[in-house]
């Protein structure tokens, strides 16, 4: 099977050095990338188009095609047909062979694209003599330019004939490894896994930097999504997954600082920690997946705010995309189940957040916060290739509806959420335990008795109760409220 790479409109108009190099760069990509999936696959060309010449095995094929799709540089894929380049009326025979059915009882047009100046011909005529031809003999319902049922597209190049039986829509953008890397700041939910992407669409190469607020499970959830990003769209490249242990910051935040600025400072810790690591791995700038006014902490003074706690720039690939357009690229890109499972730690920090908080006001509220707590965070960041992350699935966890006599309810809400809405269970005894505490605390309780774990949407339970079962707490189950 022989493919016709178009490249992102983007890279046609760049200067010829420049685009030079990023189809020199997008052609190394390709290579690297099909050759496991197809060791028959060749990939050729230059200036204008590449061409890649598959094995014969369908289901390589298909895997081929899948691959380009997903691979950034690449506008659309031209499934074709190659034939060498005799007259006009053999071109109408190979093209009443091939397209005879499908333009039958159909309103059609005919596209020509033409490369060369040895024809004696132009795109026009050909257009126009083939559109006779299929009419006249393939009973086709008649020809329209501007509303076709059906579209005939025909390439000469020089002295070849393709013809195109099928066009595959690529990812746009340009090829990875053109661009500088940046450190993409991944918490695993809609935003920042669509901010990742949007990246790697435009081919800066993202090293993920996770802050861990809820234990082993969470980390491997957002692995999976790491790993599924960087398969399916970077796999010509090696890029880092690095995790930043934070529940003892977000717990030293809820002690010591003030409610309506908690959201912004752990904000501002996290890009403190992001700043040392991007400085450590030599990446000159930052990604959020943070839109403006989507939330009340992320208005433009609070953005403001954030920024200034980190030397790099921090770019924010979203800040204007609706939640709705998110959530359609996030399942646009299949990757919707897998986000929806992790649940929203940065969201539940503040109650009460200030909408248009200061530097002054952050800086006081700041001055009670331990930083050798962050000092402890940075000093336990583990970096791993994304080739190599473990992707483990943990034991499953029972889920309870209704809490027996003696078992025990622990509320793992942050003080504010239980305060603002009590769990109150008749004859059931209920503990408040918020969820920065609770591995530690969890080792204290008495281990003869059975605990149930609670959250609101029953996601941060999940996860919790995960850690701890993994940790070889065998007394812990989840509660779901009915």
């Amino acid at each position: 099977m022989k493919l016709i790479i178009k490249f992102f409109s983007e890279i046609t108009i760049k200067t010829p050095q420049v685009r030079k190099r990023f189809v020199k760069q997008l052609k190394v990509n390709l290579k690297a990338l099909l050759q496991p999936i197809d060791p028959e696959a060749r990939v050729n060309g230059t200036w204008d188009s590449l061409e890649v010449q598959t094995g014969d095995d369908p289901q390589r094929q298909a895997a081929v095609i899948k691959r380009l799709c997903n691979t950034p540089g690449i506008s659309h894929i031209h499934e074709v047909h190659e034939y060498p380049l005799t007259t006009l009326d053999d071109l109408a025979e190979l093209c009443v062979a091939q397209f005879g059915e499908q333009v039958r009882g159909k309103v059609f047009a005919v596209r020509c694209k033409r490369v060369g100046r040895d024809h004696p011909f132009s795109s026009p005529e050909v257009a126009a003599y083939l559109g006779s031809q299929l009419r006249q003999r393939c009973g086709a319902a008649g020809i329209s330019l501007k509303q076709p049922e059906v579209v005939v597209n025909v390439e000469i190049r020089e002295q070849r004939v393709f013809l195109i039986e099928t066009r595959h829509e690529g990812m746009g953008g340009f090829p990875l490894g053109t661009m500088e890397p940046v450190l993409s700041l991944m918490s695993g939910g809609f935003d920042s896994t669509v901010a990742s992407y949007r990246m790697l669409q435009r081919g800066l190469l993202p090293h993920f930097v996770f802050f861990n607020l809820g234990g082993r499970a969470h980390e491997i959830g957002v692995r999976q999504i790491a790993h599924e990003l960087w398969q399916r769209y970077a796999a010509s490249h090696r890029l880092r997954f690095i995790s930043v242990p934070f529940e003892e910051v977000v717990g030293e935040i809820l002690k010591n600082v003030d409610n309506s600025q908690m959201g912004v400072v752990l904000k501002r810790m996290m890009l403190r920690v992001a700043d040392r690591i991007a400085w450590r791995l030599n990446m000159d700038a930052l990604v959020t997946g943070e839109a403006i006014a989507q939330v009340a902490s992320q208005t433009l003074p609070n953005l403001a705010v954030i920024d200034k706690a980190c030397e790099r720039l921090v770019l924010r690939p979203l800040i204007a995309t609706s939640k709705r357009e998110i959530i359609d690229t996030v399942r646009a890109i299949g990757m919707e189940q897998m986000c929806t499972a992790i649940p929203e730690y940065c969201g539940i920090i503040s109650v009460s957040p200030a909408i248009r908080t200061t530097v002054a006001r952050v800086e006081e509220a700041e001055a009670a916060f331990d930083f050798s707590v962050l000092e402890a965070a940075l000093q336990r960041v583990t970096i791993t290739d994304c080739r190599d992350l473990q992707l483990e699935a943990g034991t499953d966890i029972e889920v309870v509806e209704q809490p027996l006599t003696g078992q025990i309810v622990l509320d793992i809400r942050t003080p504010d959420e239980q305060e603002a809405a009590p769990l109150r269970l008749e004859g059931i005894e209920v503990r408040c335990i918020p969820f920065f505490e609770l591995s530690r605390r969890f080792a204290e309780l008495d281990p003869a008795r059975m605990y149930l774990l609670y959250c609101d949407r029953g996601l941060m339970s999940r996860m919790h109760a995960q850690n701890l079962l993994d940790s070889g707490h065998l007394n812990v189950r989840v509660l779901r409220k009915g």
